[in-house]
């Protein structure tokens, strides 16, 4: 702690950051600095005791309630005014952080490109050319251009590790329940959980702690394994895709990164073991093509049968297509997925983490406007079954491309054993 600023210095370097950046597409709502600042002098006349997240500034995905701040999940039709604070800022809060707003995000957190916002794009941290990633695109930006210390995403099939990966920063995806959902809008309920982004295994692992608790009011709670950092043990077993299963959609040069960051895990005691994975992208093909789109479809019922309008285009495309679907289809597939749950156990006897790569292409802005569905589920090739398996996951930067850009993997275990990964996570980190 004492290596950070005072809440004060904290605050305003972080105005400083925002208007040096400069990106109007960054925050949908931004708290009035003076009262950022009034709230910072609070917190020091108070002092650091008993404040672990002191002089640290965060940001909220706006589909996270914050008190005093609209939530909108990018849609200005949808907009409401919390009473409370999510659960999860609530514990930030209380630990000393200061929430500076509510970032863009892609609409009703549909998409892994970070495109699908009435607001606009959030700029790439790293190469403007470059989509953010999404859904949490402005969370994942403002992180990755040292406006914030962390920040708050959530995470449904990639939303907390695509953006991470697309900005050369750490995405945390916990275990399902162990950060709890109260506050937040959901995307699909049964799969949704709140990430966390950081510029340092570290600190995301530090927040993840903080954040941790169960929670009564949500029925998706869980009392877990505590998710603090763990020590990195001797040996450890990883499984990977064989060369003839790895997809990198023409990204010769993701493709040779991931090589090269796998060979870094094998120099820090990593067996590697190239696993089938067929089955779990079996697995992921069924999160969009299957009938979990109806789940987004109950969380915006009553906007999109009463004002379609108010949706982005490409969001009532997906959205709108779980109309079709019926309770027969939802039931086949929830068998479909017991039969590959019941495979992909085999996996876990082989190996203790999967390591993939996050993201398997880096697509511009211009290719995803070109074709905006088919290069978004591409970006879900490694993140999508991670959810549905009930896994939990971190993205970190482990190396470089040859183009410069950071290249980074995944590190994927059970359930529980975040703190598991967030130690391996820290070794691998470059």
């Amino acid at each position: 702690m004492s290596e950070r600023p005072s809440p004060v210095a904290a605050v305003r370097r972080a105005y400083e950051a925002l208007r040096a950046w400069n990106d109007p597409a960054l925050f949908i709502f931004l708290a009035d600095e003076a009262k950022s600042v009034q709230l910072a002098v609070d917190i020091e006349a108070g002092g650091p005791a008993g404040k672990p997240l002191y002089g640290l500034v965060f940001a909220v995905k706006d589909n996270i309630d914050v008190a005093g701040m609209p939530t909108t999940a990018a849609c200005p039709a949808f907009s409401y005014e919390p009473e409370t604070s999510a659960f999860v800022v609530a514990r930030l809060e209380a630990a000393g952080a200061i929430a500076l707003g509510k970032t863009n995000l892609d609409q009703f957190a549909t998409g892994l490109v970070g495109v699908r916002s009435p607001h606009g794009v959030p700029r790439n941290a790293l190469r403007p050319d470059l989509i953010p990633g999404g859904s949490s695109s402005g969370s994942a930006t403002a992180v990755g251009a040292g406006i914030v210390d962390f920040a708050l995403g959530t995470d449904t099939a990639g939303s907390g590790r695509i953006p991470a990966g697309m900005n050369g920063i750490v995405g945390l995806k916990p275990t399902l329940g162990l950060l709890s959902a109260s506050g937040m809008v959901p995307a699909c309920r049964t799969l949704d959980t709140i990430s966390i982004f950081a510029r340092t295994v570290a600190l995301a692992s530090e927040v993840a702690s903080i954040a941790a608790a169960y929670d009564e009011a949500d029925a998706y709670s869980r009392r877990l394994p505590s998710p603090a950092i763990g020590g990195r043990p001797s040996g450890f077993r990883v499984g990977v895709p064989p060369a003839v299963q790895r997809r990198f959609f023409g990204d010769a040069q993701a493709e040779a990164a991931y090589a090269a960051d796998i060979a870094r895990l094998a120099a820090h005691g990593a067996e590697l073991l190239e696993i089938d994975f067929e089955p779990l992208h079996a697995v992921a093909r069924l999160l969009y093509e299957g009938p979990w789109v109806a789940e987004r479809y109950a969380a915006t019922r009553p906007l999109i049968e009463d004002n379609p309008g108010a949706f982005h285009p490409v969001t009532l495309q997906i959205i709108g297509g779980a109309r079709g679907l019926t309770a027969v289809a939802a039931f086949e597939a929830m068998y479909r997925l017991a039969d590959l749950r019941r495979t992909s156990e085999a996996i876990w006897r082989a190996v203790d983490i999967l390591a993939v790569p996050t993201v398997p292409r880096a697509y511009t802005v211009a290719e995803v406007a070109a074709d905006p569905i088919a290069l978004n589920s591409n970006l879900g090739t490694y993140t999508n079954f991670v959810n549905l398996l009930d896994l939990a996951a971190i993205s970190v930067p482990v190396g470089h491309r040859a183009d410069g850009l950071p290249s980074s993997l995944t590190l994927i275990g059970p359930a529980g054993t975040d703190g598991y990964l967030a130690g391996l996570a820290a070794a691998a980190a470059r």
